[in-house]
């Protein structure tokens, strides 16, 4: 199996409102980027690795986050586009013919492990894609425009997709291609695969997997670093 992996981390960041790029603020020391493109520099399956970034950042990421961590399979930088869904299709399109698998991933989600990825990529053994996912612990409510109670969800059929998301290659790049066709954004890679009749199986993702989106998810962040540093000096070869 070969995978491209796909980092999208286009992002302004307006909702952490620090002036900075959240993928480039500093977490132990190195942007968050650079943690989360370590986390596929070991994953045998991972033959390249595939930033998308602002077109004005491509030389800050190549220097803060590739090249100073000593990444091999980062060979490139994309620019990004107007939304997610345009960065991903740059992504995409820069990708070499004959790549059989796609997986994409949030540039600002940089806890993901080894564990959830072999996962993901196990969870595609019949299907056109995986996605990770955890169990809603809320109630979940679906709202009018006007944000008034229009049901209650079922919580045990409410899942939180999270990325990393896995797929054929020649299923998702023709359904960007179809979206696009259609004028149609989705909210994630799957909702386009899933539209045009693609079967996407949901993997058990991890509450610690999240995504640095807020001044307050800095704070979570850098508690888990620390326990996770904690757990992999008492266990060697891990994280």
């Amino acid at each position: 199996m070969k995978v491209t992996v796909l980092v999208p981390a286009a992002g302004s960041g307006t909702r952490m409102g620090k002036g900075a790029k959240k993928q480039f603020l500093l977490l132990d020391g190195r942007p968050v980027l650079a943690h989360t493109l370590s986390r596929f520099e070991d994953v045998p399956e991972v033959t390249e690795i595939i930033p998308v970034v602002p077109e004005d950042e491509m030389e800050r990421c190549l220097e803060k986050c590739v090249e100073c961590q000593g990444m091999k399979k980062v060979q490139r930088v994309v620019p990004g586009g107007a939304q997610r869904q345009d960065s991903v299709y740059n992504g995409l399109k820069a990708i070499h013919p004959g790549t059989e698998y796609v997986m994409v991933h949030d540039g600002v989600r940089p806890f993901v492990t080894r564990e959830l990825i072999a996962a993901l990529l196990s969870g595609l053994d019949g299907c056109d894609g995986a996605i990770l996912a955890v169990p809603a612990k809320d109630t979940m409510k679906e709202v009018t425009k006007e944000n008034f109670v229009k049901k209650t969800l079922d919580r045990a059929h409410c899942y939180m997709v999270q990325t990393p998301q896995v797929f054929r290659y020649e299923v998702l790049k023709a359904a960007f291609e179809r979206a696009y066709a259609e004028g149609y954004y989705g909210t994630d890679e799957a909702s386009l695969v899933e539209r045009y009749g693609g079967k996407v199986r949901v993997v058990t993702g991890s509450y610690v997997n999240i995504k640095i989106t807020t001044p307050e998810d800095m704070i979570l962040a850098e508690a888990l670093l620390r326990k996770q540093a904690s757990e992999s000096a008492a266990r060697p070869g891990t994280f």
